[in-house]
C-alpha cells in the first residue's frame, strides 16, 4: 500500500511543477494555449497510441460495456435532479459530467497495474476508452452547452479530434495493421506529451483557485454520487450478474477513481468555470487518498 501511494504522489509531483509555474511566471504563461496544444494536438497521439499498443481479444469488451451501462444510466437519473439542484447552467454541467468521468488514464491504468498486474492492463485500457468516447461526446455536449447553442455544442463535439484519433486507431487495430516500431516511438513520445501536459495544466489552475471557488454544494453531491452511490449501486448490481470477479474489481476500481484532471481541460476550453473545476477535482483527489485506503479492502 505504501508503493501505491507513493505512485500516486508521483502523478501529482507534475500538478506542483504547475502551480509552482504559474506562481513564478504568473501572465507570462497562457493556459489557453497549453490546453489548445493538450486538446487538438497532443491527447490524438496519446489515444492512437493507448489504441494500438495491444491487439484487442473478445472477453475484454465486457468491461467497457458494464462500463458504458453504468455511466449512462447514472448520466439518465441524474438530469432531472442536476436541473432542481443547480439553476446555473454551468454548475449543472459540472454536476453531471465531474461525477462520473474519473481519471480512468492517468491514475487508473498505473493503479491497476499496482494493484492486479500487467493482466489488467487491457481491461483498464478499453474502460478507459469508453470513458475517453464519453467525455469526448456527451462530455464536450454539455460543458459546451453551459456557452454555446445546441447546434454549436453539436459541432464542438465533432470538431474533437480525440474522437476521431480513437476511431482510426480501433480500425487500425481490428484490421490488425501493424505500426513500425519508428512510428510507435514517436506516437509513445506524443502520448506521454500529453499526460505531462495534462498534470502541469491542472496545477496551473490548481495555483489560481480561492477558497470562494469551491462550490460546497458540488463538492457534497459529485462526492457522494462519485464515491458512494456509483460504486455502491455499480458493486450490487455486479454481484448479481455472471462477470467475472476479476473483471468485476478492475471495474470498480475504475469507477472510484478520483476527477479527471480532463475534466479541467475542458472546461477551461469551452469556458465552464474552470477555477471551479480546478478546486472539485483537488478536494476529491485528496479525499481519494484516504477513502481508497479504507474501501478498496473491504470491496476487493
Amino acid at each position: 500500500m505504501i508503493s501505491l501511494l507513493i505512485s500516486i504522489l508521483g502523478i501529482y509531483f507534475f500538478v506542483m511543477l504547475g502551480s509552482i509555474a504559474k506562481w513564478h511566471f504568473k501572465d507570462e504563461l497562457q493556459e489557453r494555449s497549453l490546453i489548445l496544444v493538450s486538446v487538438y494536438i497532443l491527447q490524438p497521439f496519446l489515444t492512437f497510441w493507448g489504441l494500438t499498443t495491444r491487439p484487442f481479444e473478445p472477453d475484454i469488451f465486457e468491461a467497457p460495456m458494464w462500463y458504458l451501462i453504468i455511466v449512462l444510466s447514472f448520466f439518465t437519473i441524474m438530469l432531472p435532479i442536476g436541473k432542481m439542484l443547480f439553476k446555473d447552467k454551468k454548475k449543472r454541467a459540472i454536476f453531471l459530467i465531474s461525477s462520473l468521468v474519473g481519471n480512468t488514464a492517468n491514475l487508473g491504468i498505473p493503479l491497476g497495474i499496482a494493484i492486479f498486474g500487467e493482466e489488467s492492463v487491457p481491461y483498464t485500457t478499453m474502460i478507459n476508452l469508453a470513458n475517453v468516447f464519453f467525455v469526448n461526446t456527451i462530455g464536450v455536449y454539455i460543458y459546451s452547452s453551459g456557452n454555446f447553442s445546441p447546434k454549436e455544442s453539436l459541432m464542438n463535439v465533432i470538431k474533437m479530434p480525440i474522437l476521431w484519433s480513437a476511431i482510426a486507431a480501433l480500425i487500425v487495430n481490428f484490421l490488425n495493421i501493424q505500426i513500425p516500431e519508428s512510428i510507435a516511438e514517436n506516437l509513445k513520445l506524443g502520448a506521454y506529451a500529453s499526460i505531462v501536459i495534462q498534470l502541469l495544466l491542472f496545477g496551473i489552475y490548481l495555483s489560481q483557485v480561492r477558497v470562494e471557488h469551491i462550490d460546497w454544494l458540488l463538492v457534497k453531491t459529485v462526492g457522494l454520487i462519485k464515491f458512494f452511490l456509483l460504486p455502491g449501486v455499480s458493486w450490487i448490481l455486479l454481484k448479481g450478474t455472471s462477470i467475472e470477479p476479476f473483471i468485476a474489481s478492475v471495474l470498480l476500481m475504475e469507477l472510484i477513481t478520483p476527477l479527471a484532471i480532463a475534466n479541467v481541460n475542458f472546461a477551461a476550453l469551452f469556458h465552464c468555470r474552470p477555477k471551479d473545476v480546478a478546486a472539485l477535482v483537488f478536494v476529491t483527489s485528496l479525499f481519494f487518498l484516504i477513502y481508497f485506503a479504507v474501501i478498496w479492502p473491504i470491496v476487493h
